[in-house]
Order: structure tokens, then sequence, then C-alpha cells
């Protein structure tokens, strides 16, 4: 026989088990006790000012919430999947602790409203939590980058090499992909932190509620305005899964550099043993399955978002049982993103790079040609012309397997009587990354101004945080 239902007035026979399991969701939405704690006393503070309920109603309900806190946090609360959910399990142990005055804290409210403003209290968590990992990253990527400002590295295109940068620069691109995504983040936050409660079912309540009071009781910016929305409505949970989703493609990227930086056809960095494997038979191996795990995680998180737009697709208004689905998959994606970024953080900040290997990497597939095209124009040649001069060039480089600046200058000048001596100038690697001293440029002047910039604008995040 099943238990009990609060809601079982209605009914003559009791749930079956099999139906009980396959309906529960206190498995996993018992994570949300803290939160559904906060708002049941938020709600029941509100009916006490509104005169709804007593004011010893309200300190029964209050005192008995915070001795249930306690017995979950230490390990003495039983869960019922009987009971369905965290909603459910709590009410329930309410009113056996304190009598009738927990029959009466669900009065002018539903299941409905009070799952809603949990998942908005959770996902407003998380979003400060993932927030912080993404700042944690940004300043060992800045600190990096600093530490590299002006060692050469090839930049690519294609995976081919394209142009000298420096390695700092390159740290700063990964930074200002972390920047985006935090920005994301408190922007999906203004719209995550509205608060549903007071809307009931779908239709509000007849009761004399404040919503308003028990917005600002729970911290949110204002009441949801309109209830049939406020019920059904998980663009609060899709929307920061989007932007989890971003976070994990931005840390696949890296990954993926990481990854081919490390082979030995690369041999650009060194994670070091400890974010690393070996082989079961090959004695030799030193795999970067951190970076790879982080690549393959991609695609679970990516999976969850998906999963969330078809769970929405098809519902009518207002709250639909579907919405049970939400949970699981936003908690997953939450633990995958913030595990990543730790990792990720604590892997880039012990992570040796070999500066020597890039640098020889970058003098290497003709990566000054631009520069030597951009010579020419500045000689009077048109570009188009230009580009034809520094494309024969290279051929020439090609067939006699020499780079450019390995080239005489007689042979240059065979090519283009514009050229002069001081083409060589040119053509170094610390020539080519120095002549790009604009603002955004790789020149490694303008890199210590960017990292000027990066650090006073994660201060001023870290500081309205504070604030």
């Amino acid at each position: 026989m099943g238990q009990k239902k609060l809601w079982g007035g209605r009914f003559t026979k009791t749930t079956s088990r099999t139906v009980e399991t396959f309906t529960e969701s206190v498995s996993f939405d018992a994570r949300l006790y803290r939160v559904d704690i906060r708002a049941s006393k938020a709600h029941a503070r509100m009916l006490g000012a509104q005169h709804i309920l007593s004011h010893e109603d309200v300190e029964a309900i209050c005192g008995g919430l915070d001795g249930i806190e306690s017995d979950i946090e230490n390990g003495k609360f039983s869960w019922s999947d009987a009971l369905e959910d965290v909603h459910m399990n709590i009410e329930a142990r309410l009113t056996e602790r304190i009598g009738d005055a927990g029959k009466r804290l669900h009065t002018a409210r539903s299941r409905n409203d009070q799952v809603v403003t949990d998942m908005r209290l959770f996902v407003r968590e998380a979003l400060d939590q993932l927030a912080k990992c993404l700042q944690n990253l940004q300043d060992v990527l800045i600190a990096r980058a600093d530490q590299h400002a002006a060692d050469i590295m090839p930049g690519f295109t294609h995976l081919q090499v394209a142009q000298p940068v420096v390695l700092g620069h390159y740290l700063l691109a990964w930074a200002a992909m972390l920047q985006r995504d935090e920005r994301r983040f408190e922007d999906a936050r203004v719209r995550v932190n509205i608060c549903p409660l007071g809307s009931a079912a779908l239709a509000g309540t007849s009761f004399a509620i404040d919503r308003q009071m028990t917005s600002d009781l729970l911290g949110f910016d204002r009441p949801c305005d309109n209830s049939l929305d406020a019920v059904s409505d998980r663009d609060f949970v899709i929307e920061p899964m989007a932007d989890l989703s971003l976070v994990m493609i931005h840390l696949s990227r890296m990954a993926e550099e990481l990854v081919l930086w490390s082979t030995e056809q690369y041999r650009f960095v060194d994670l070091g043993d400890t974010f690393c494997t070996g082989s079961s038979i090959m004695p030799q191996k030193k795999n970067p399955d951190v970076a790879e795990l982080i690549r393959g995680k991609t695609a679970r998180v990516c999976g969850h978002q998906m999963a969330m737009l078809m769970l929405m697709k098809g519902q009518p208004l207002a709250y639909n049982r579907d919405n049970q689905e939400d949970k699981e998959p936003f908690f997953d994606a939450y633990e995958t993103v913030v595990t990543s970024l730790k990792v990720m953080t604590e892997m880039l900040a012990q992570a040796s790079f070999h500066v020597e290997n890039m640098r020889l990497a970058a003098a290497q597939g003709y990566s000054t040609a631009t520069d030597l095209a951009e010579y020419l124009v500045r000689k009077g040649v048109p570009f188009r012309d230009a580009h034809t001069v520094v494309g024969q060039a290279v051929r020439y480089g090609v067939e006699n397997n020499k780079q450019l600046y390995e080239l005489s200058l007689e042979t240059l000048q065979s090519f283009s009587a514009h050229i002069g001596e001081d083409v060589f100038g040119v053509l170094s690697l610390e020539g080519s990354v120095n002549a790009r001293k604009h603002v955004g440029g790789t020149a490694p002047s303008q890199v210590r101004l960017a990292i000027a910039r990066a650090r006073v604008a994660l201060q001023q995040t870290l500081d309205s945080k504070g604030a």
C-alpha cells in the first residue's frame, strides 16, 4: 500500500508502488531543501504579516523548519519517495513536528509556484557560483599572459601557420571568451531573479497576500507579473543552460588546443603529470586525459540544453508535470561546468609552456609573408600586386627549402625592385609582432596594456559582487 498523500482527499485508492517510483522526484530534488525551507519561511512570515497566520503559527513553522534543516544536514532526515518530492517530504515532517500549524503553511500557495520559486533560487545561486569560477580562470589566464607577454609563437588559421603572435595575446583571447560568458550569466541573472511565489497553481490566490514582501525577503528584484506565465515558465532554466553550453564550447576549444600543443609534433606545453594519465599497454604514453574529458563533457552539457528545449516545445499553459524533468539536466550541467572550470583553472596555473619550441614553430611556415606584403604597400605597391609578389617569393622559398628571412637581398629584389635592405627587420619575428601596436594587436606593448585593462575589468567585477 502506498503512503497517504497530502493531496489524497479526492482519491479512494492509493497510488501503486510502480507509479510512485515512476513519478517521484525526491531522489534528485532533495538537494533543493535549503531553498525550499528558505522560501517556506518567507511565505510564512508574509502570511503572518498579513494576519493570515497567527504569530504563534509563524514562529512554530519557522522553528520547525529550522529543526528539519538541521536534521537533513546531520543525516537524521529520512526521505520518502512515497511523498514524491522535497516539498511534500518537508511539509509532512513539519506537520509531524508541530501539528496543525504545519498544515497551515501551504495556505495561499501551490506546489506549482513553490517548485518554480525553489528553482529560481537555486539557479540564481548557481549563476553566482559559476561567475566566481569564471573569474578565477580569467585571473589565471591574465597572470599567465603577463608571464608570456613577449614570448613569440605561431598564430594559426585553418591549423596552418599564419602570422607570429605572442603567447600572452593568445591567452588573453581565451580570457576574452570567458569574460563574455561571465557577462552572459550576469545578464541572465536579471531575468532569473523574479519571484513567482504567490502565483499559486496558476491564477493567484483569494488571500490578501503581499507578494512584494515575499520577493524582498527572498532577495528577488520583483514579483512575476503574470501568474500563468510564472508557474509554467522555464526560460530561466533554458537561458542559463544555453550559457552553460557556451562556456563548455569555449573550454572545449581551449582543451583541444592544449591537447594539440602537448603532442610531440607541437611540444608547446607540458600539462604536468598530475593532469595526465598513462597507457595500460604503452609505457611511453602521457595522455592529456583531463583536457580530453573537458572536451567530451561538452557534448553532455549541450545535450542537456537540447533536452530542455524539447521539454518545453509542446507544453500548453500553465503548469504540466513535464516540468519535473527540468531539474536533473540543470543540476548535472551546472556541476559539470563548475568542475570543468575548476580543473581547467588548476591545470593552466601549473602548465609549463615551451616558449623556445613555440618560437621555432613561428619561424617556419612563412609566417611573416603578410609583413612583406605590407612592407611593399608602404613602398607604394598596390596591395594586390604586393600579394602576388610575395606569393612568388614564398613559392621560390618552398621550392628551395628556405624561409623568407633566409633569402638573400638579391633574391628578394628579383621579385620586386622596391625591396631594400630594411626588409630584414620586417621579416624578423620581433619586427612582425612589434609592428602590430594598435589596440587589440599582438605587439608586447599592446598586450601589456590589454593585461592591465583585463585586470581592472576583473577587479571592478569583483568589487561590484562584494558591494
